[in-house]
């Protein structure tokens, strides 16, 4: 008797398509909340960002939340990849079955050049009309059934940061929408005969390879799309056509002003201007933040205010952490039989793994404020206000995102620099993107500073903690800025481009985007305890214990720290710290720092990790557990000086700041850059500029009295 195999239906894809700064990812983040996969497109490292959406009691789609760009005439890989996947270029990704299209309604206009593009692929779409509160405070009504109609599919307005009018576009989004029709464009007459040629070429594939022959056609031939993808979704006679249309001379911009005289008629008849609206919030906020002057003092200060917050905010939660760590070591060590596998889980295991994680709480500080600052628009007239002391170094204004991006972690800030069209501004984005006091850097900086640094109130309020974090990151972007003056003297001169930069109106944070950000990071923080360090804890263990002496030296010894300290000194471990010592002891560190800058290769936050486990393997075995702070405070050299100082812990903090200590980091600018040779030269001069930065500092230091 035969069977029958009914496969389960493919969830429909719907693209998720808008400007920068349109409200596309509060919509996706509304749409998906934690039901969110983030990757990368193969073969590119832009970021690829899918969630599922349910959209009715049962019905589940995918979002695909594409890179933000304000054309489908790109200039950077980023929007190279919004392009491909919309007209089905990607073999990894197919074409999506529908497009939510995000339009801005205080900038209509802007936003519909995009949105128009996408309309004339014959696709499916929807367009969220979001921000329609922004555009009335500014006096402008947007009447969405007209906008529909003109543009020949729905318009939903929403405000998505406020969860408004998204069951309507659910709603719709459930419907069977049809194919829009947007309106017509007058192209100039060469671009519109190629076009007709392009189109009866395309009409003649498959039909269902191209819904919207003549927008399709359009895109092709002002969209730059590679010859080679285009034959492989086309056809090679389609490829062939438009390789010799191409070399008319063809240009994308004849479809600019055309485009915008279509938009404008469509404008006029949706948008109303109401008037005599008053000088709205954002123009009030931006005549004091952007200042020449109190803006760079204001944004000087919330930064401070950010690093006093993490002090004062987390000291609780990292208390409670550490006790909880030294409480799980504490029971080990009573409840298991001695041994060496009760050695590796306490010294090990708890001790690398939970000297990282009792930083989670000002991860998650940090972040939350990164959050509210992104959400809220600040973080562009960030960048506004250090344009003009970035093109002071030739730096161009718009790498200031990227260099944004690095505080967080250098990878996005390196793969951010996709955006910048000059070569030569973009490798000295790269080059100099490490150098911005990256989340890694948090844990090294918290446990130096919170145990070596002297807790005083500054003019009564600042901590004086919080204010050498401060000086960290200042410390960082100085550097930075000075190497980038070297590099634009040197290796790639030329004058930075004029800046060109969107500031979104100022908006309440949604509460959602916050919570996903600090989850999205504090995961990864968390992944990378749970995995990276977790096995690295357990390969430096044994690396600090064996091999061992012999039984009848170590049962010679007087008692157990000695035997403790013979045993890390003869380890694998220890014999590579004492070689490298010579190397570091002008900086003011011993072996055991060493074996710390080693693990800090992987991720600079192993250092922590690494230092929980040396000092842990030396600690007595018959003493409670106690917290690293303390073993560091306690450690000495062989003529009794304390091994740590406050001059130590700043020279190990101007070392961390410079240093490039991340593999995959440097993997990443291998793929960026195409090659080992710039991985390598920022390898040799970032570690370098550390070493001679943190001699110079503890050299100084102690020739004049302060320790050492």
């Amino acid at each position: 008797m035969a069977t029958s195999v009914f496969a389960p239906p493919r969830t429909r894809t719907i693209a998720l398509v808008g400007n920068p700064n349109a409200g596309k990812t509060t919509l996706f983040n509304a749409l998906t909340g934690m039901r969110q996969k983030v990757g990368n497109y193969p073969g590119v490292t832009v970021e690829k960002k899918e969630g599922r959406a349910k959209l009715g009691a049962e019905q589940e789609v995918t979002i695909l939340d594409l890179p933000g760009t304000y054309s489908l005439a790109p200039k950077s890989p980023d929007e190279e990849v919004a392009r491909d996947v919309l007209l089905g270029l990607r073999p990894d990704t197919p074409a999506p079955d529908s497009v939510l299209i995000v339009v801005d309604a205080s900038n209509l206009e802007r936003n519909l050049y995009l949105a128009t593009q996408v309309l004339e692929l014959g696709l499916p779409c929807v367009v969220a009309l979001n921000m329609v509160d922004v555009a009335q405070k500014a006096g402008r009504e947007v009447n969405a059934k007209q906008l529909g109609e003109d543009l020949g599919c729905p318009v939903v307005p929403i405000i998505a940061n406020k969860g408004e009018g998204l069951n309507d576009l659910k709603t719709v989004l459930l419907s069977d929408f049809s194919v829009p029709n947007p309106p017509v464009l007058e192209l100039p007459l060469a671009l519109a005969e190629a076009r007709e040629r392009l189109t009866l070429a395309l009409s003649n594939t498959p039909t269902e390879r191209t819904s919207g022959p003549r927008g399709v056609a359009l895109r092709l031939l002002c969209g730059n799309a590679p010859t080679e993808r285009v034959s492989e979704r086309f056809g090679a006679p389609v490829a062939d056509l438009l390789e010799e249309l191409r070399a008319t001379g063809l240009k994308p911009a004849l479809e600019t002003a055309p485009r915008y005289r279509a938009l404008g008629a469509v404008v006029l008849r949706a948008m109303k201007d109401q008037g005599g609206a008053a000088k709205s919030f954002t123009d009030k906020a931006d005549a004091i933040l952007t200042h020449r002057i109190w803006g760079l003092a204001i944004f000087a200060l919330i930064v401070l205010l950010v690093f006093q917050s993490i002090y004062s905010l987390a000291s609780w939660p990292m208390s409670g952490i550490e006790g909880l760590q030294g409480w799980a070591q504490n029971f080990l060590s009573d409840h298991m039989e001695a041994g060496p596998l009760r050695d590796l889980m306490v010294d090990g295991v708890i001790a690398g793994v939970g000297a990282v994680i009792v930083f989670l709480p000002q991860i998650l500080i940090l972040f939350f404020f990164i959050g509210i600052l992104e959400d809220s628009g600040y973080m562009a007239r960030a960048a506004f206000i250090m344009d003009k002391t970035m093109s002071r170094v030739g730096l161009h204004g718009r790498a200031f995102i990227p260099l944004l991006s690095s505080f967080a972690c250098a990878i996005p800030g390196v793969m951010a620099a996709r955006t910048i069209s000059s070569r030569r501004d973009r490798m000295t984005t790269i080059l100099i993107a490490p150098l911005m006091s990256c989340s890694a850097r948090l844990p090294v900086y918290t446990l130096m500073i919170g145990t070596f640094i002297p807790e005083v109130k500054v003019g009564g309020f600042v901590s004086s903690r919080a204010l050498t974090m401060f000086c960290c990151y200042v410390l960082g972007v100085v550097v930075a800025m000075a190497a980038a003056w070297v590099f634009k003297k040197t290796l790639f001169q030329g004058p930075p481009p004029a800046l060109m930069l969107e500031l979104p109106p100022y908006k309440m944070p949604a509460p959602r985007n916050v919570i996903v950000t600090m989850w999205d990071r504090s995961s990864e923080f968390l992944k990378r305890a749970g995995t990276t360090i977790f096995a690295l804890s357990i390969i430096l263990w044994f690396a600090l214990n064996y091999p061992k002496p012999s039984s009848q030296v170590l049962a010679a010894l007087p008692d157990d720290n000695a035997r403790a300290a013979l045993i890390a000194d003869n380890s694998v471990g220890g014999r590579v710290g004492h070689v490298i010592e010579p190397l570091i002891k002008p900086l003011g560190f011993n072996w055991k720092v060493g074996i710390g800058m080693i693990g800090a290769m992987a991720a600079r936050e192993v250092f922590v990790s690494t230092m929980g486990t040396v000092y842990s393997v030396g600690a007595d075995a018959d003493e409670e557990s106690k917290p690293l702070r303390k073993q560091m405070h306690e450690d000495r050299w062989p003529d009794g000086r304390p091994v740590w100082t406050t001059l130590t812990a700043v020279s190990l903090l101007v070392y961390f700041v410079i240093a490039m200590q991340c593999i995959s980091t440097l993997a990443v600018v291998k793929r960026e850059t195409g090659g080992w040779g710039w991985p390598l030269f920022m390898q040799v001069y970032m570690t370098g500029l550390a070493w001679l930065a943190s001699f110079a500092v503890f050299q100084i230091g102690r020739a004049l009295g302060w320790g050492g």
